[in-house]
């Protein structure tokens, strides 16, 4: 096999839940194959390091197999090395944003309070 498209690939190894998902990430700069920004039809080859952001985190991954079909999770897992530093701790995660019942809809300049606070 001369290699595989990148989206497939991310969707073969169960990195994101669509092919289509894989797709959008790759087409919005969040997937990168050997540290160059990678579109959905670049092709990945064994012992490549492709860089995806899953779910608010950097994922950086080694080619080990090409997979072109979605296979089970012990497959998936033997295709790929992660090299990715481990997720955060659970209490270190901030909790989502909450509102008192009965406090009503939020005006404008909370909204923006709000947004604020998300983005840091």
């Amino acid at each position: 096999m001369d290699g595989v498209r990148v989206d497939r690939w991310l969707w073969a190894v169960r990195l994101y839940k669509t092919r289509s998902a894989a797709s959008t990430a790759c087409s919005g700069g969040h997937v990168a194959v050997n540290g160059s920004p990678a579109k959905a039809a670049t092709k990945v080859h064994v012992g490549d390091r492709v860089t995806a952001r899953v779910a608010q985190r950097d994922r950086d991954l080694e080619v080990v197999q090409l997979l072109e079909k979605r296979v089970g999770a012990a497959a998936a897992a033997d295709a790929v090395v992660d090299h990715s530093p481990p997720p955060p701790p659970r209490e270190l995660v901030a909790p989502p944003l909450t509102r008192d019942p009965g406090t009503g809809r939020p005006t404008k300049r909370d909204r923006r309070a709000i947004d604020k606070i998300q983005r840091g």
